[in-house]
């Protein structure tokens, strides 16, 4: 039997009927896949936070100011935020880089310094990153992949910050879906009414003053920094085969860009949860990938991932663990 066909068989052999554990089955396969082994192991989860600003917000996309980008880095240093309650809750590293913020971080702060550029330009004027800044922002995500890897990890979470991110996860998704900028932008940190009527205009006249042909093209006119070193993370994580857990919107954006520069990334790709954002449902579907959770969140940050981690280590240790019909000497139906 292939690798594939026993480890079908391992789960359906299992004291229970079969599909009876539903979702975990799924996932109980697709890491024993991406792992190439009957047996597989979850090794010091991380997860990255990724932060940069977005020159976009001068244009009034969000409702918050970008220095809360900053002040929200502080927070997750400081221990604050959601995120860390989550990563303490299930023991996950969580690490917080700077991919391009705004501002000078004090030099003692647990951040790791990768900035690019003091945040993306604004796309209404002139693309987002130049072509040398996405593949620097790129490469160092694929430096980030690999440094975990050599300190032990096989299994990533990926989250970001970023006052006006989803703003550029509406256009990627706008862009690679061919889909209407109506369908692809929801109310971000809560823009409502005229806000984001204004919001979606502003989307579409981007959309409108730029022709980008490849993925990475598209990245470097509509993305972010952070979205672009998330991107460049994912692609090293796949050829790693480390497992990836994706969170919500901006993340299934830079999900779904790493797939269109490297298809093979889907098959390592853990979607974690359905965001409340608009457009990420329509995300999923596109990837044929059922979310693990419905939680209503809209938070970003990885919460959805570190929340969703249980469940992966779920899949795996009844996979391991749990007796099949013949070693438990309970009968199987005929």
């Amino acid at each position: 039997m292939t690798l594939n066909e026993q480890l079908k068989h391992k789960i359906d052999f299992k004291t229970k009927p079969i599909g009876s554990l539903g979702l975990l089955e799924e996932l109980a396969l697709q890491i024993g896949q991406i792992q190439n082994t009957l047996t597989p192991e979850l090794k010091n989860p991380t997860l990255l936070v990724f932060a940069a600003d977005h020159g976009l917000t001068d244009e009034g996309v969000s409702p918050y100011p970008k220095e809360v980008t900053w002040q929200m880095v502080m927070n997750f240093v400081a221990g604050g935020a959601a995120i860390n309650v989550f990563c303490r809750q299930n023991r996950i590293n969580l690490k917080v880089v700077d991919a391009g913020v705004d501002f000078d971080f004090p030099a003692d702060a647990k951040i790791i310094d990768a900035k690019i550029a003091r945040g993306s330009r604004n796309m209404r004027n002139e693309p987002a990153m130049t072509a040398e800044e996405c593949a620097a922002a790129i490469q160092k995500g694929r430096e980030l992949a690999k440094l975990e890897v050599s300190g032990g990890c096989n299994i990533i979470g990926f989250g970001e910050m970023g006052i006006g991110n989803t703003s550029a996860s509406s256009l990627l998704m706008h862009r690679f879906m061919n889909i209407s900028i109506e369908e692809c932008t929801g109310s971000g940190t809560g823009m409502r009414g005229e806000q984001l009527t204004h919001k979606m205009l502003i989307l579409k006249e981007i959309s409108e003053k730029y022709d980008p042909k490849t993925p990475e093209e598209t990245l470097a006119t509509f993305g972010g920094l952070e979205i672009a070193m998330m991107v460049g993370a994912m692609l090293e994580a796949r050829n790693q085969q480390m497992i990836l857990l994706i969170d919500g919107f901006i993340a299934t954006a830079a999900a779904l860009t790493a797939i269109r520069i490297n298809p093979e990334v889907r098959e390592n790709c853990v979607f974690c949860h359905s965001s409340d954002e608009q457009g990420h449902k329509l995300m999923l579907e596109h990837l044929n990938a059922r979310p693990m959770l419905q939680l209503n969140l809209r938070l970003g940050e990885g919460t959805g991932a570190a929340l969703a981690l249980p469940l992966v280590q779920a899949a795996v240790s009844f996979l391991n663990e749990m007796a099949s019909f013949e070693t438990a000497g309970v009968a199987n139906k005929e």
